[in-house]
């Protein structure tokens, strides 16, 4: 689902920035004729060199508009599957040609590939960096936890992995390697997150970080279970306790006086 965590706990990259950026070019004259330009002046141009043209504000039109059909591209697949989205239903829903998307994606595959890619990175931007921003230990396990759960109960990225990995997990292929890839990336951030917990004196030296990885994805694959398909009113606290039950099983005791 998202970049690994490296020891020190550094942001996860989940995409690349976008800016402005500036063109120089050759100097062009413009409005009306030179009257008159002396020596010292041909001097001072040459040592500034040539003009530099206006930055280009925001992104191409054509990378705008395919960030936005990737966007909701990632909306419908997590509603109605990822194996069902195909570059002709996309461009019936988005009132758009169908030789056009191609153009962007080429193939069923580089698309479905490209809606993964994407809603990694919605899920490192809604869990894994907020999460990343609490203190190191408890409290940044529990952050994990809080905005897993928040992002389940809304209808977030994580539903498109869970239907995914049910869609893919018997068909060999690209795109299951890559749902692979994401959740063993996840499973390994956090882990990593439980053993600065351990550094930090919070959890049991002798907890295993991959055992706690394995059992809290447990809990939140249980809790959306009983959340989107069951709608069980008690989905929520039921989740709430399991984590507990979790932390408590792995918390430093304080020392008895």
């Amino acid at each position: 689902m998202t970049s690994r965590v490296s020891k020190g706990d550094r942001n996860v990259g989940a995409g690349s920035a976008s800016g402005s950026r500036a063109e120089s070019g050759k100097a062009q004259e413009g409005g009306g004729p030179v009257l008159a330009v002396d020596r010292r002046q041909r001097s001072q141009a040459k040592a500034i060199g040539p003009r530099a043209r206006p930055p280009r504000s925001g992104r191409p039109k054509g990378e705008a508009t395919r960030q936005a059909v990737l966007d909701e591209a990632t909306r419908t697949a997590a509603r109605l599957g990822l194996a069902g989205l195909t570059i002709g239903s996309l461009a019936a829903r988005l009132e758009l040609s169908k030789s056009g998307l191609f153009a962007h994606f080429k193939s069923k595959e580089s698309l479905q590939l490209q809606v993964l890619e994407r809603a990694r990175d919605l899920f490192s931007e809604e869990v894994v960096r907020p999460a990343l921003k609490a203190p190191r230990g408890e409290q940044r396990v529990r952050a994990l936890f809080e905005h897993w759960l928040h992002t389940i109960m809304d209808g977030g990225s994580e539903c498109l992995f869970v239907s995914a990995s049910a869609e893919f997990d018997d068909q060999p292929g690209p795109v299951r390697d890559q749902l692979v890839r994401d959740h063993r990336d996840f499973a390994d951030s956090v882990a990593q997150m439980f053993r600065t917990g351990i550094a930090e004196g919070e959890f049991r030296p002798d907890a295993d970080a991959e055992q706690f990885a394995h059992d809290l994805h447990s809990v939140m694959l249980g809790f959306f279970h009983a959340c989107r398909l069951l709608n069980d009113p008690q989905a929520e606290s039921r989740a709430r306790h399991a984590f507990d039950a979790l932390i408590d099983a792995v918390r430093v005791l304080p020392r008895a006086t």
